[in-house]
């Protein structure tokens, strides 16, 4: 970064400290671009959200250089359970040669990140909250408080949902408030069933599901999303958690010392990047994760497509030419029909009897679970089946991560 005539100036700036924006720094600072990420807040910071990562984010993170050692509270799954409306639980085991299930908690997980981005050379500079964006000639020009006005030919948005770089150059939906809400909230103490990944498809929350995630030392990440259309006033999210929390089969699992630990938090969830603008400022700024509504529109995973859309906007970036069109290309192809079929089988995951057919499908053999559960996990693109164009030899037969 150098300062000329007053003005600070980068070759890329990077809005937003998260996986997205770590992805996209690092994959610049290791081509040797000088990069400058900023971040409103100080990591590390609380994040809402499941801390699931599943197998293609965890892929991802193993390409850039994340150590597992460098997240004190990772913790491999290796079967994951879930109940259908009706009661009926289907257990599904992951393959043992490599990881394709982890849940890390947020805090930790993106700190470590971010120093796997200070490792490569990325400068960072957390603390410090963009406060204004404008185009100018051969680049965008952005504000960042306690550092002054910045320069650079590119700026890649990886700063959430509500996305302050995307609503400065004018690029937001107005009215816009998520396509999903998810509400969680960290317990300890919890009981020996709560070693598994469970998942609980609640009539009433359906196509959103009800959900415990495995932490060590007998805690957990529990929590519940739906999707905005379902009828239940966000607002009624905090006043549902106590009865939902008693329900007898989420009670069982948590077992009786449960304790919950500080406040519980929600979080909206953009899924919708087939709809939303993905560059603004004259193709100069890119939106990468949730500031490109880029998370899973049936599961609410948006980490794997966090990670993957910063890599390939720093990828178009390093290309040249026409950047904004080569990124929107890439996103295209690898995103989009997995997108638009997510969201075809999340209306079928509305009615209860859509859900008990997909589990008795996925549940009636050896084989079928094995594979669901791969697929659920992302181990291979949600539409690749219907994708040629991405087949590729060894898809359907890689290992997991992080493999020993």
């Amino acid at each position: 970064m150098t300062e000329t005539h007053g003005t600070l100036s980068a070759d890329v700036v990077v809005v937003g400290g998260g996986p997205a924006g770590a992805a996209a720094a690092i994959t610049l600072a290791r081509a040797g671009t000088p990069v400058l990420l900023v971040d409103k807040a100080r990591f590390p910071r609380d994040k809402c959200c499941g801390d699931g990562l599943t197998a293609d984010a965890l892929r991802q993170l193993e390409g850039l250089g994340l150590r597992p050692d460098a997240v004190p509270d990772w913790q491999p799954v290796h079967e994951v359970f879930v109940r259908s409306p009706v009661g009926r639980t289907v257990s599904f085991p992951l393959p043992d040669d490599g990881l394709y299930a982890v849940v890390a908690p947020r805090a930790q997980l993106d700190a470590a990140l971010l120093d796997v981005a200070r490792a490569a050379g990325v400068k960072v500079a957390d603390g410090h909250s963009l406060t204004g964006a404008r185009p100018v000639a051969g680049g965008v020009e952005v504000d960042v408080d306690g550092l002054g006005t910045i320069t650079a030919p590119y700026v890649i948005g990886a700063d959430g949902a509500w996305s302050p770089l995307r609503k400065a150059l004018g690029a937001n939906e107005p009215g816009y408030l998520g396509d999903w809400h998810a509400f969680r909230q960290y317990f300890s103490g919890v009981g020996p069933q709560a070693a598994g990944l469970w998942i609980w498809f609640e009539p009433d929350l359906l196509p959103g599901y009800a959900w415990s995630f495995p932490l060590p030392g007998g805690r957990a990440n529990v929590g519940f999303g739906i999707q905005r259309d379902a009828g239940i006033p966000i607002r009624e999210m905090k006043d549902m958690w106590p009865e939902l929390l008693a329900r007898p089969a989420v009670r069982e699992v948590l077992g009786d010392t449960a304790a919950p630990e500080g406040v519980h938090k929600a979080w909206p969830i953009p899924a919708r990047i087939d709809k939303m603008p993905l560059t603004a400022g004259g193709g100069r700024a890119l939106f990468v994760g949730d500031a490109a509504c880029a998370t899973d529109p049936m599961t609410g995973e948006g980490i794997a497509q966090a990670l993957l859309t910063g890599r390939r906007a720093a990828e178009a970036v390093l290309g040249g030419g026409d950047v904004a069109a080569a990124y929107q290309r890439v996103v295209e192809h690898e995103l989009f029909a997995d997108h638009r079929l997510a969201r075809l089988l999340s209306r079928a995951l509305s009615h209860r009897k859509g859900v008990r057919i997909a589990l008795r499908v996925a549940g009636s053999s050896d084989w079928t679970r094995r594979n669901f559960g791969r697929w659920l996990f992302e181990d291979y693109p949600r539409a690749a089946v219907i994708t040629p164009s991405r087949w590729h030899r060894g898809m359907f037969r890689g290992s997991g991560a992080y493999k020993s």
